[in-house]
């Protein structure tokens, strides 16, 4: 599925809609003025001024309404590479992404982008919104629900089960940089104003616009990648701490349906948990609750077999 994105005029806006309302439909979504589907396409105009064109023909659709938007084949921008942080960068109202989950066998893996900035900032300092490390789970939990009510954001949550069907197509790393984009492409149009996205980086720049280069859309606002991003944005700050929480409160529930508790991490405990879980329903259990392709998986079966 193919999704653009345009800032419109609100004229532009205003003639769009015309043209859709016989196709309206109905959408509770936030932030979303108007939303229409035609030619397996929905077509969703946000208070931002931008609209998000998604779907099988999304590229036919939106060229309607830009004379600039390029044919299909060129619909990718290569950006150039953005090694240098912006100046005064926590002070910039900025999109932030962060992920958690990816290390520990059991559990989700979980994507975030939030957006941040300085209409946020004091609340968010008033919440103690800092890198999720340096917080305890309980804090985590408390903070979570608060930052969500305070800034815009969008969350993806991929199942041990999903997670495990994707895999043999995806690596760990082309599967965490398609997660944070599609994060981010879903949030970009709910924010009027901001000045870039910093992706919390888990991988070589070039490596991480390698994989973005086999995704059918991208960002439009430019993006930069640092190592500790929760120490240099309250955005990726806020991100992960909405992802921490989302991963613990759904190892919550994996473990009250296992009926054992299932630890974080990827440590000899996962290794016994699993075994455990082996014996009791079988190796194929292992599926909704674990990534299997970790190396625990061969350890647990071998320790629930001799």
């Amino acid at each position: 599925m193919e999704t653009i994105v345009l800032k419109l005029t609100k004229t532009q806006i205003q003639t769009l809609i015309e043209h859709y309302q016989s196709k309206k439909i109905t959408t509770k979504a936030p932030y979303v003025t108007f939303a229409a589907k035609s030619n397996q396409t929905t077509i969703t105009v946000y208070t931002s001024q931008k609209v998000m064109f998604q779907g099988q023909q999304a590229n036919l659709e939106a060229q309607k309404w830009s004379t600039t938007l390029p044919e299909k084949k060129a619909t990718k921008k290569t950006q150039p590479a953005r090694t240098q942080l912006p100046e005064n960068l926590a002070q910039l109202p900025f999109i932030g992404s962060d992920e958690v989950g990816n290390g520990s066998y059991f559990g989700p893996l979980v994507v975030c982008a939030a957006f941040a900035g300085p209409e946020h900032f004091a609340a968010l300092k008033d919440l103690g919104v800092k890198d999720s490390k340096l917080l305890t789970d309980t804090q985590i939990l408390t903070m979570a629900p608060k930052i969500k009510k305070l800034l815009p954001y969008k969350e993806l949550i991929v199942m041990p089960e999903k997670y495990n069907e994707i895999q043999p197509q995806y690596n760990a790393v082309r599967m965490k940089v398609a997660l944070h984009n599609q994060a981010v492409c879903l949030l970009e149009p709910l924010v009027s104003k901001a000045d870039g996205i910093l992706i919390d980086q888990f991988t070589p720049e070039k490596n991480y616009r390698k994989y973005l280069a086999m995704e059918t859309t991208s960002p439009t606002l430019p993006l930069y990648f640092v190592t500790k991003g929760e120490q240099y944005h309250l955005a990726v700050a806020s991100a992960s701490i909405i992802c921490r929480a989302t991963f613990l409160t759904t190892l919550s529930t994996l473990s009250k349906e296992a009926g054992i508790t299932l630890p974080s991490g990827a440590g000899a405990k996962s290794d016994d948990v699993a075994a455990q879980l082996i014996s009791r329903f079988g190796v194929d259990v292992l599926t909704r609750y674990a990534k299997l392709h970790f190396a625990n998986t061969k350890k647990a079966i071998q320790k629930a077999t001799h």
